[in-house]
């Protein structure tokens, strides 16, 4: 008897707190909720067309990722990010990254390889074209594909979270990235990974990510 086929049968069904979690999440992700908004479960029952307990479930959720806070009297409110805890942000993304990155370059493949260097086309087209808009989506997918190369959901998921924050940083504290930079910087990580070389990706991961954090956490 095959022991594992039947859960293999088995349908991937999401509750209704799964679906409200992936919406407020997506939607404190894309700034659509804003750091400060107050978040009001009855208007979202409403929305959603059930009860307050699936949405109570997906609200504890996002504090414990640390996208909600509550407070007695001002009830559930999307999480504020500062600069401070930025750094403290870049501190562990250069930390976790640069193990990531050496990771990879020891489980890289051709396959692997060939995704990093679509990306990096795909950003020097964009950025030959004057098309910015498109760079941050590249951005993101970039690192989201080191994280994966490494081979642990833990890490990838801790990568996936500092990713979020940043993001939400950027929302509301906007400004000019040099983002010619940020692809040349890319490329210095795709040649160690080219080359298998996990020091070289790790050093590459920190300078790169140091640059971003003096640009971002500047006092």
């Amino acid at each position: 008897m095959d022991r594992t086929s039947w859960a293999e049968r088995i349908p991937a069904v999401k509750s209704k707190a799964d679906l409200v979690y992936e919406s407020l999440r997506s939607a404190i992700a894309q700034g659509d909720l804003r750091p400060g908004e107050r978040i009001n479960m009855d208007e979202l029952a409403r929305r959603f067309g059930i009860s307050k307990i699936p949405i109570r479930e997906a609200v504890k959720r996002l504090e414990s990722d640390g996208l909600l806070v509550s407070r007695v009297h001002a009830g559930v409110t999307v999480a504020s990010i500062d600069v401070a805890e930025m750094r403290g942000v870049f501190l562990a993304r250069e930390a976790i990254e640069a193990l990531v990155a050496q990771l990879a370059a020891e489980r890289m493949d051709d396959a692997r390889l060939a995704e990093f260097e679509q990306i990096q086309r795909a950003m020097h087209d964009a950025l030959d074209a004057g098309e910015l808009e498109k760079m941050a989506e590249l951005n993101s997918r970039f690192h989201q594909a080191l994280a994966d190369s490494a081979g642990y959901r833990v890490l990838r998921d801790l990568i996936e979270q500092l990713l979020l924050t940043i993001r939400r940083f950027r929302i509301t504290v906007p400004g000019d990235w040099d983002w010619r930079s940020v692809a040349t910087e890319h490329d210095v990580i795709v040649d160690a990974l080219r080359r298998r070389d996990p020091a070289s990706a790790a050093t590459a991961v920190r300078a790169h990510i140091g640059s971003q954090a003096v640009h971002e956490c500047a006092p």
